[in-house]
């Protein structure tokens, strides 16, 4: 392979020296004609392949992201004879991940560690996630790095998926704005995004390979309905390819999804990159419209130039994407000659994450403890979590923070004491559980590598003693309740999902102890995604989803407790009573069962080489409203310190333009925030749909007691469609369609009425499952 390389570089640096006797154009922006014609096939195909093994200069091998930007995820490569620079790709989307130390430097290199994605959607506010990506983007520039690997918007199909804490929802309208805002938001400061994983990467469990089998509509209404907002209201630099198979074909395989539908049904213009992973088929993807395969190996360049000269790829392929990895170079900036810092104003970054976290976090119950009063003091504080607080997930969407702020400590900061014994027991139990899991931890789980993030620690036992011990000496008890996941990992129900039956005990034993002296207990959920609250939650006075809200999630957590902050946060996915009502759980992986017993014997593994989205278009609230199904907090349910009043509901239509509008006044005591949802309900026609779908959405400025706004949001007629396979078009049945303006997907609060025509909107026939599925319907 050594040799390979070497000959691909030499080869290569040959051809260009006597590509002509005069000087060679020098890219910018205007020129880019100029430069493609200068270039070699085999420069051609070097651009095409990320820089992580061969970079070319004067025939020596140079540059690699690990020497530019230790840490930093690849590289496009360099091609100095034309003044086309490498640029840098760092991963994402919480926050910049490079390494924060470096090799014979004192100066330290961390990022602020933003709120998960989940965290960040649940304040429902854009206006807050483009001020977050305008502070990550600044970040990604100023540690010279050009491309932020994010946001991730995959859809929550199943609470099970190990990476759900990087995505937004299990609805493509939050995930689409969400995104966008976030894409604004960074390329605002000059940097670039990737929005990943596209598309239908629903599962990590082999992501790499497994065939995602999705019906059209369910494709374009759901699981491609959040890429195409991003793409058309925030036009991204570059979109990842996933790893996974749709439909057949890989992703980053197929013509269908990256040229059919997002560059001509979706107008796309930008460049497309793989997501990480080594040789595959090369002509393909190039084919395909894949413009930069990463993290690079020589072997793809060479085969790019066999191809094209055998016929096997056409020359104008390559073209195409060479223009567009050019069109994309001369925006970043590495190519205009940025002057990096290495020091973005950190504590600037870490108010803001504070404040984007304050208002995702999500009060789920409350009988009237919270906020607290000035009684409480001091409180007894449970649960490992509580003093191992998780900021975000594990793999490369972990940032390395200067800090994390822990329960104790965001307490004490907010005025509050711990109680010193059960702090002590604790703090050194951290201690020692660290080095235990180290000395234990297999090197061939990457995942449980310290720099692949936070790892969530064995929670301990009390007796009945210990508990009534505490009760003397605190107001109140907090319990941590930590979940970790990520890249790489499904969830298992048991003990992850569902609670252990230690956190049970736990749970039951410290309410019991001090509700019998009156004092109250909260519980504090450190989660990036959901887990199962109906056979505990009452046990509580109040349940807060903090989920994994960034470095000063402590203090946050104190914010919403003693009332400095009034929670505004709405759940963005639906949490069950039981894992397995969500019709999906049937066709997700099971960590129990023996997939290679199963291959070795000849079979196709459902939910390993295959996954059948039989659910169709019934995803989340969708499913649960429409066949009537409890749930234990239902789609963007959150709660408040204050009430709202709904009033003056309204919806009319301008040319294509939709407005719903609503005024909300503040009924109670203390100043608040309100999200409020539109629903739709479509009338009866060809196509079953859901009960109703979130079609627009907005939120408050903080409102004082008795003052009110009027929020207007609006929409495209377009927005009503559903897609007809049978046309291979967006169809808006005409009719008259109910505006249900309401505080959650359980809570309509008013609604308003408007008589819609009809319309189509005709598509590329792209993804056509190879196979029957059975989908799920309300007519059967």
């Amino acid at each position: 392979m050594k040799k390979a390389k070497v000959f691909a570089v030499m080869t290569i640096s040959s051809l260009a020296l006597n590509v002509s006797a005069q000087k060679a154009p020098q890219l910018r922006s205007d020129n880019i004609d100029e430069v493609m014609a200068a270039m070699t096939l085999e420069e051609k195909a070097q651009i095409l392949v990320g820089g992580a093994n061969n970079f070319f200069s004067d025939g020596a091998v140079v540059g690699a992201a690990a020497e530019t930007v230790p840490g930093a995820a690849g590289t496009t490569a360099a091609i100095p004879r034309l003044g086309i620079p490498e640029t840098i790709l760092t991963d994402g989307p919480a926050g910049v991940r490079i390494n924060p130390t470096r090799e014979g430097e004192t100066k330290t290199y961390y990022a602020t560690a933003f709120p998960i994605g989940s965290a960040l959607a649940s304040t429902w506010n854009t206006e807050l996630v483009e001020e977050v990506g305008k502070a990550i983007g600044n970040e990604t520039k100023e540690y010279r790095c050009d491309v932020i690997l994010g946001p991730g918007m995959n859809l929550h199909r199943n609470p099970l998926c190990g990476r759900n804490f990087e995505y937004y929802s299990e609805d493509p309208v939050v995930t689409g704005k969400m995104a966008a805002a976030y894409v604004r938001g960074v390329q605002s400061e000059g940097a670039g995004t990737s929005i990943k994983h596209f598309a239908v990467n629903s599962q990590e469990t082999e992501r790499t390979s497994v065939d995602e089998r999705v019906s059209q509509r369910a494709l374009r209404e759901l699981y491609l309905r959040g890429f195409e907002i991003a793409v058309r209201e925030g036009k991204p630099w570059t979109v990842m390819a996933s790893y996974n198979r749709v439909n057949g074909p890989l992703a980053q395989e197929s013509h269908d999804l990256l040229t059919d539908v997002l560059r001509t049904d979706w107008g796309y213009e930008g460049m497309v990159m793989t997501d990480w992973i080594g040789q595959r088929n090369t002509g393909a993807q190039v084919h395909a419209g894949n413009d930069l395969m990463e993290p690079g190996q020589a072997q793809q360049s060479e085969e790019i130039v066999t191809k094209v000269k055998n016929g096997q790829l056409d020359l104008k392929d390559v073209d195409t994407s060479v223009r567009r990895l050019l069109e994309y170079i001369v925006k970043t900036p590495s190519f205009n000659h940025y002057a990096a810092s290495n020091a973005p104003d950190l504590k600037a970054h870490a108010a803001i994450t504070r404040r984007a976290a304050n208002e995702g976090i999500v009060l789920l119950e409350n009988n009237g403890v919270l906020p607290f009063s000035k009684n409480i003091q001091k409180v007894a504080l449970y649960g490992v979590c509580s003093y191992e607080f998780l900021s975000g997930g594990v793999g490369s969407g972990c940032v390395h923070p200067p800090y994390v702020v822990d329960m104790v400590t965001g307490l004490r900061n907010a005025g509050i004491q711990t109680t010193d014994s059960l702090t002590e027991i604790y703090q050194k139990y951290v201690e020692f559980a660290k080095l235990k899991f180290e000395t234990d931890r297999n090197p061939a789980k990457w995942f449980q590598s310290p720099v692949m993030g936070q790892q969530k620690y064995p929670e301990i036992d009390f007796s009945d003693f210990s508990f009534s011990k505490e009760v003397g000496k605190a107001d109140a008890a907090i319990i941590t309740l930590g979940r970790q996941a990520g890249e790489g990992i499904d969830r298992e129900i048991e003990g992850e999902f569902n609670l252990t039956e230690q956190e049970r005990q736990m749970v039951k034993q410290v309410s019991n102890a001090f509700h019998q002296v009156g004092k109250p207990v909260i519980v504090i959920i450190n989660s990036g995604s959901v887990i199962e609250t109906a056979s505990w939650k009452n046990y509580a006075d109040a349940v807060l989803m903090a989920w994994q809200p960034g470095m000063e999630g402590g203090n946050s957590v104190a914010d919403i407790l003693t009332g400095k902050a009034n929670p505004s946060g709405k759940l963005t996915m639906t949490w069950p009573l039981d894992v397995t009502d969500h019709p999906s759980t049937k066709n997700f992986p099971n960590a129990s069962v023996d997939i290679y017993s199963f291959t070795s014997a000849g079979g196709k593994m459902p939910g390993y080489h295959f996954t059948n989205h039989e659910e169709d278009i019934y995803v989340g609230y969708r499913y649960f409203d429409s066949f009537n199904k409890n749930v234990s907090y239902p789609f963007g349910y959150g709660l408040s310190y204050t009430t709202f009043a709904y009033s003056k509901p309204s919806v009319k239509k301008s040319g294509e333009e939709i407005e719903v509008s609503v005024t909300v006044k503040n009924t109670g005591k203390v100043a608040g925030k309100e999200v409020v949802q539109v629903y739709v309900s479509a009338p009866e026609g060809k196509m079953e749909k859901p009960a109703k779908e979130l079609k627009a959405f907005g939120k408050t400025r903080e409102l004082q007691p008795g003052e009110s706004q009027t929020l207007r949001m609006s929409l495209q007629r377009r927005d009503l469609a559903s897609f007809d396979e049978e046309q291979s078009a967006w169809v808006v049945d005409a009719g008259t369609y109910q505006f249900l303006i309401a505080a959650s997907a359980a809570d309509i609060r008013t609604s308003a009425s408007l008589r819609v025509d009809a319309m189509k909107e005709m598509t590329t026939n792209a993804l056509k499952p190879q196979v029957e599925l059975k989908r799920l319907s309300v007519r059967k």
